[in-house]
């Protein structure tokens, strides 16, 4: 079991955020090892996501159900795959002077032992490596954001990250 939960205050509004995360089929644009997204079955705010992930000589595919709640929350869990199973959220909460609070958790699991404990040495850090990708995305988007101007960085500011 692999598990990790980040809150993390950005320099964006909480619809920016929400739109780039919902907007799956773009994460082979910016995000590392996802070599392909397609999307299908959708169902109001409910659909099907296949993502292929590809790691140097790993390639695997999976499917999951997203679920959008506009503006505010984006779940994700696992139908079909490597995986025994997936749970993933991102809450988007508004704080104020165009900043907002995003609290991402992932838990998952692969069938594989291999695979798990492959991933397991090396996840960590490649959760940071995503979730950095979102907020580059968010800069090459939007700009560099109003908490750049206040003296913050380009980067929002970690307010707990929690790996297990």
């Amino acid at each position: 079991m692999a598990t990790h939960a980040e809150t993390r205050i950005l320099p964006y509004s909480s619809q920016q955020l929400y739109d780039l995360v919902a907007d799956v089929e773009r994460y082979p644009e910016f995000l590392p090892w996802v070599k392909a997204a397609r999307i299908r079955g959708r169902q109001g705010n409910v659909f099907h996501a296949d993502l292929i992930i590809g790691f140097k000589m790993i390639r695997e595919r999976y499917t999951s159900r997203v679920t959008l709640t506009p503006g505010e929350r984006v779940d994700v869990t696992y139908t079909k795959g490597p995986l025994k199973y997936l749970n993933n959220h991102w809450k988007f909460i508004p704080q104020g002077n165009g900043e907002c609070l995003i609290d991402f958790y992932v838990d998952f699991e692969f069938r594989s032992r291999l695979l798990q404990r492959m991933i397991g040495m090396l996840f960590n850090e490649a959760v940071r490596r995503m979730v950095s990708s979102f907020e580059a995305r968010a800069r090459q988007l939007y700009g560099p954001g109003r908490a750049r101007d206040e003296g913050l960085g380009s980067r929002g500011k970690d307010v707990s990250s929690e790996p297990a």
